[in-house]
C-alpha cells in the first residue's frame, strides 16, 4: 500500500445518494450496486461494506474476480451478478457452487454452463442478455430459437433468472431514437420469450442514465453505478433532472476524497525552468512544493500544466510535468506553507472545492475513467 495519499469514502454521502436513488425508482424495483472497476475506484471491499449497511444486498460486477470480492465481504448475505468475463471451467464451478449468477450471451457460455451444473449437480443461474441494438455482447435475432429450447429442454439444471439488455448512450439525448428503437426492441423478444412459457424473474436493462432519463427502462431491477457514488452520468442527465425538478440544487454527494501532504518546498529563481524538459519556465522568482502524487497513483500526465489542487484554503496550479510519483505545485502566494501540509486533489478544503469533473475539464476525460485510474494500493478510509 502507498502511503503518500489517502482516499476518504464517506458513508454519510453514500446513503444520501441511496436514499435519492431510491424515491426515484419505481416501486419494488431491486438495486443492484454496480462495482466493477474496483467499485469506480473507491475499493470494491470498503464500498461493499458501505453499501450494505444501506441494505443494498444486489452487486453486479465484471468478472469472477470481482465476484470473489463482493463475496469475501457480504458472503451468502449478498447476490452476485456477473455480466462480462469468464474465464474457465474452474471459473464456472466456482460460480455455480457459490450461488452467483451470470450473464449468457454465447452459446458455448450456455453449454458450458450445463456441463457444469451437470457435474456440480446444482443449477447454473443465468441471466440471458439479448442484442437490441448496442452490437456489443447479446444473442442475436437468429440465435433465439436455440437459447428458448435450449432453456426448456435443460431447466433442470439452468435456472432462467434475468432477461437483460444494455442501452447505447442514455446518458444522450443524441441517442434518443437508437435507445427508444433498443425500448421496442427488448419488449419484443421479452413477448416472445412469455410467448414460449419462458417468462424470466427479472426483466433488467438500466444504468444510471437510462433509469433516470427513460423511467419506463427501469423494470424489475435496475443497475445503478455512477450515480451512487455521487456523480451524473453526463451533464444532460443533471439538466434533465433540474428541468423536470425546476430547481439547480444537485441532490447527489461526492463519495470519494483524495487527499496527500507536501513533501518539500523551495524557491525557484525567475527564468529557471521547472521538472522535466521545458514545459514551464518561471517568469518570476517563485516558491514551489513538490506533491508525492503522480500517474502512478491516477493523476494522469495530461494535467501537468493545467491541473489543480488546494493547499490552505487556496487553488493552486500544477506545473510543469507530472511525473510518475510526484507533481509540483505553485504555492508563491502562500506565505506560511509547509512540509506536511495537506493537500487536497479530490474534495473540500475551507470553503473551495476540487470535484472529478473539475479532472475531466482540465484533461478531457471521463468522470468513471479518472475514478477507475486511482491506483488500487492508494488506502481507502470509510468516513463515517
Amino acid at each position: 500500500m502507498h502511503n503518500n495519499s489517502y482516499l476518504e469514502i464517506d458513508r454519510k454521502a453514500h446513503k444520501v445518494n441511496i436514499d435519492f436513488l431510491r424515491k426515484h425508482f419505481h416501486k419494488d424495483v431491486l438495486f443492484s450496486s454496480v462495482v466493477k472497476g474496483n467499485a469506480y475506484g473507491h475499493s470494491i471491499e470498503r464500498f461493499v461494506e458501505i453499501a450494505m449497511g444501506e441494505k443494498v444486498r444486489h452487486f453486479s460486477v465484471f468478472d469472477s474476480n470481482e465476484a470473489r470480492r463482493v463475496k469475501n465481504v457480504g458472503g451468502d448475505n449478498v447476490t452476485v451478478m456477473i455480466m462480462g468475463w469468464l474465464s474457465n471451467e474452474s471459473d464456472m464451478n466456482w460460480i455455480i457452487e457459490n450461488e452467483v449468477e451470470f450473464f449468457v450471451f454465447e452459446k458455448n457460455r450456455l453449454t458450458s454452463a450445463l456441463a457444469s451444473a451437470k457435474k456440480l449437480r446444482k443449477k447454473a443461474i443465468v441471466h440471458i442478455e439479448v442484442e437490441t441494438g448496442m452490437n456489443r455482447t447479446g444473442f442475436n435475432a437468429s440465435d433465439m430459437k436455440w437459447v428458448q429450447d435450449f432453456l426448456k429442454k435443460n431447466a433442470e439444471f439452468i435456472e432462467f433468472k434475468g432477461l437483460c439488455t444494455h442501452f447505447a448512450g442514455a446518458e444522450s439525448i443524441a441517442n434518443y431514437y437508437r435507445i427508444k428503437k433498443q425500448i421496442i426492441r427488448y419488449d419484443e423478444i421479452y413477448n416472445q420469450f412469455c410467448d414460449k412459457d419462458l417468462k424470466p424473474k427479472l426483466r433488467h436493462a438500466a444504468c444510471s442514465a437510462a433509469a433516470m432519463m427513460y423511467p419506463e427502462t427501469q423494470m424489475d431491477m435496475v443497475r445503478i453505478g455512477i450515480m451512487q457514488y455521487g456523480f451524473w452520468p453526463s451533464p444532460e442527465v443533471l439538466v434533465n433532472f433540474y428541468n423536470s425538478k425546476r430547481k439547480n440544487d444537485n441532490p447527489l454527494k461526492r463519495v470519494i476524497s483524495w487527499k496527500s501532504q507536501v513533501m518539500s518546498v523551495k524557491k525557484v529563481k525567475r527564468g529557471e525552468f521547472v521538472g522535466y524538459g521545458t514545459s514551464f519556465m518561471a517568469d518570476e522568482n517563485m516558491k514551489i512544493a513538490c506533491v508525492p502524487v503522480g500517474y502512478a497513483h491516477g493523476y494522469g500526465r495530461s494535467l501537468s500544466n493545467i491541473g489543480r489542487v488546494l493547499i490552505n484554503g487556496e487553488r493552486c496550479v500544477v506545473i510543469g510535468s507530472i511525473n510518475m510519483n510526484m507533481m509540483v505545485i505553485d504555492v508563491t502566494l502562500l506565505e506560511h506553507i509547509k512540509r506536511g501540509d495537506e493537500v487536497v486533489l479530490i474534495g473540500d478544503q475551507g470553503d473551495k472545492q476540487l470535484s472529478v469533473s473539475s479532472f475531466s475539464d482540465y484533461s478531457n476525460l471521463l468522470n468513471y475513467e479518472l475514478l477507475t485510474r486511482l491506483s488500487a494500493d492508494i488506502p481507502r478510509i470509510i468516513k463515517s
